[in-house]
């Protein structure tokens, strides 16, 4: 009984609520996360070459930092590092701590900077949302009460920092693990919502889909291992692009369009 009682009370201490209206578990604070993707990002980058492509790095940087201008409030003040590695994998991921990373495959696949930039929102909402957080505050709450309650209070504890690996732990199953569907679903819409503010035609992110339903084979991308059907998802996307293209032709209008070819 007493380690349900904990359980439910580490519940109602972390529980909030998503930008889409979705009940939310994070028991970790902005601090943590960010240092706990900080450090899997300077693994990653260990394991990673990076891109030594001027051209490339200088109009994905374009499209990063054209979605994370958008930013409001505490997360405008969050300075954003963009890496592209020499990787092939069609696959890109953002980290909290303000760290985005592509992959040079990706641009076979998103080829046009719509096309990216419906890819980097998505990874941002991501951050923007605390999926990683609910991720780890999950994994966490399946160990014992006490256990969770030690690694959240103690930062020299070793569950603490057994916590940290977890992040880090994505590196050796891609560059994160995985995300549940809702979570995919909530960075598709607020994703498409970002690029639009930044000046990014919406519909951009219907041919990227298409595009990723095509790409296959030894090709295929871990961005996609868990994510809801491409019929699905587009159909979802389509729904949203009416409203969203108020943002976009407001964006337009008050001078953010995007030259990152």
């Amino acid at each position: 009984m007493l380690v349900v009682a904990i359980l439910a009370a580490a519940w109602v201490a972390g529980c909030q609520t998503s930008t889409l209206g979705r009940r939310q578990f994070k028991l970790m604070s902005a601090t943590e996360m960010s240092g706990m993707g900080v450090a899997a990002f300077a693994e990653i980058s260990k394991q990673t070459p990076p891109s030594r492509d001027a051209g490339v790095n200088a109009m994905v940087s374009c499209v990063a930092n054209a979605i994370t201008g958008t930013l409001i409030g505490v997360n405008a003040r969050t300075r954003w590092e963009v890496r592209v590695f020499a990787d092939d994998t069609p696959n890109a991921f953002a980290l909290p701590g303000g760290k985005i990373g592509v992959n040079t495959g990706l641009l076979q696949v998103a080829r046009t900077q719509g096309q990216l930039a419906a890819v980097i929102g998505h990874e941002v909402a991501h951050v923007l949302e605390g999926h990683a957080n609910e991720r780890v505050s999950a994994s966490f709450a399946s160990q014992t009460a006490l256990q969770l309650l030690s690694a959240v209070a103690n930062a020299s504890n070793p569950v603490h920092g057994q916590m940290i690996g977890l992040l880090g732990a994505g590196v050796q199953v891609g560059v994160l693990l995985p995300y549940g569907r809702q979570h995919e679903r909530e960075a598709d819409l607020i994703g498409l919502d970002l690029m639009a503010k930044a000046g990014f035609n919406p519909h951009e992110s219907i041919t990227l889909w298409h595009n990723m339903s095509r790409a296959g084979g030894a090709r295929r991308s871990e961005f996609l291992s868990t994510h809801p059907s491409h019929g699905s998802r587009i159909l979802e996307l389509e729904r949203r692009i009416p409203s969203v293209m108020l943002l976009y032709q407001g964006a337009r209008a008050s001078g953010r369009i995007p030259r990152c070819s």
